[in-house]
């Protein structure tokens, strides 16, 4: 039994060489969604501050503060997740699932849906 292994306290088999290629493509999705959140938080900072206003006070902060929030929360969780793939990679586990897609799916529709509502609402005016 190696070092490392026994000083985890495990019998859990530990490969701390494993195929570069996963590694790697684990950072590249790490990579994508901070890409991603970036993303979310620029477009929520320009729907709030250049597009503009709506008749409905606060219409724009309606739509653009979840998207900046959403970014925040994806930036945090993406390094929890990298990290928890990568020991799961380096244990020989399961990789575990991540919440980041559902949690995606659901605000990025919600806010569709509320800007939406939004366009419909001023057009009628």
């Amino acid at each position: 039994m190696s070092n490392e292994s026994s000083s985890r306290g495990g019998d859990e088999p530990h490969n701390p060489d494993i195929d570069a290629r996963f590694s790697y493509a684990n950072e590249r999705t790490f990579l994508a969604w901070i890409r991603t959140a970036l993303g979310l938080m620029t477009a929520g900072l320009a729907i709030t501050q250049v597009f503009p206003p709506f008749s409905f006070s606060g219409g724009r902060r309606l739509i653009g503060l979840p998207l900046i929030a959403l970014g925040v929360v994806i930036a945090s969780l993406s390094i929890r997740t990298w990290r928890a793939n990568e020991e799961a990679m380096r244990l020989g586990h399961k990789l575990p699932r991540s919440v980041l897609p559902f949690v995606t799916a659901i605000v990025v529709a919600a806010v569709a849906i509320t800007g939406f509502v939004l366009v419909i609402v001023e057009g009628g005016k």
